[in-house]
C-alpha cells in the first residue's frame, strides 16, 4: 500500500494561496482518478483508492501546515505503511511558477510542513514531489507564502499542477524513479530579443547553472 499526502492549510482562507500547492495537486489527482478525498480521519481528510494494481491513500492533514506529520503518522499507522511507501507533495519557493521538481529524501529544505513528516515518519527516506510557487524579495517569507497566485501565473501554475498530479500517478504504476526521469526537466528561460541578452544576466546567475544544480541534486539520493 502506498500513501500520497498534499500538505496545505485548511480552510477558506488559505485556498489558493501558495502555500497549498499540496492541497491543488491532491485534488487533481482525485479528479484523475474520479474519488473525493471526504472521508474524516487521522486529522485530515483522505480516501482510500487503487492505481493500478496498488492499494492506495490519498491524504489531506488538516492539522495546518506546521504540524501535517500527525496527521501522517496517523494514518501510517493504521494502514501499515512504511516510511519509504510516502509521497508527499508540496510548495517550493526554489522552484519557479510552472515548474517541478521530484527527489528522494533530504532535508526539510526550511519546510515546516515537512519537517514535521521528517519528524514524525522517523527519517527523511521518502519520496517528494516539490511545485514551484517562485518567490518575491520584496515580500517577507512568512507572508508570501500565504499569498494568491497573479493572474499571469496562473497558466504556469495549472500546467505545473497538472505535471505533478500525473508524475504522482505514474510514480505509483512505475516507480518513482520512471517518474523522475520523465518529469525533472529544466526549466525553460524566457525568450529574450537580442538587444535585451545583458539584462538577462541578472536573471540567470551563472548562466542558469543554478537550475541544472537544482536538477542534479534530485538524481543525488545522499543529500
Amino acid at each position: 500500500m502506498k500513501l500520497i499526502v498534499g500538505l496545505g492549510n485548511p480552510g477558506v482562507k488559505y485556498e489558493g494561496t501558495r502555500h497549498n500547492a499540496g492541497f491543488m495537486v491532491m485534488d487533481a489527482i482525485s479528479e484523475k482518478l474520479n474519488v473525493s478525498i471526504n472521508k474524516k480521519k487521522f486529522e485530515g481528510s483522505y480516501v482510500k483508492t487503487k492505481i493500478g494494481n496498488e492499494d492506495v491513500i490519498l491524504l489531506k492533514p488538516e492539522t495546518y501546515m506546521n504540524n501535517s506529520g500527525f496527521s501522517v503518522r496517523a494514518c501510517m499507522d493504521f494502514f501499515k505503511i512504511s516510511r519509504e511507501d510516502i509521497l508527499v507533495i508540496y510548495d517550493d519557493l526554489d522552484t519557479p511558477v510552472g515548474s517541478i521538481r521530484l527527489k528522494t529524501k533530504g532535508s526539510a529544505g526550511g519546510h515546516n510542513g515537512v519537517k514535521s513528516v521528517i519528524a514524525c515518519a522517523m527519517g527523511e527516506e521518502f519520496d517528494r514531489i516539490r511545485v514551484g510557487i517562485g518567490r518575491n524579495p520584496q515580500i517577507n517569507i512568512i507572508d508570501y507564502v500565504l499569498t494568491r497566485f497573479r493572474p499571469d501565473e496562473l497558466e504556469d501554475l495549472n500546467h505545473s499542477v497538472e505535471q505533478a498530479a500525473n508524475a504522482a500517478i505514474l510514480a505509483i504504476k512505475q516507480g518513482f524513479p520512471k517518474a523522475m526521469n520523465r518529469y525533472n526537466v529544466k526549466p525553460k528561460k524566457p525568450k529574450v530579443k537580442k538587444e535585451e541578452k545583458e539584462n538577462t544576466k541578472d536573471l540567470y546567475p551563472n548562466n542558469g547553472k543554478d537550475e541544472i544544480y537544482r536538477v542534479e541534486e534530485n538524481k543525488n539520493t545522499n543529500e
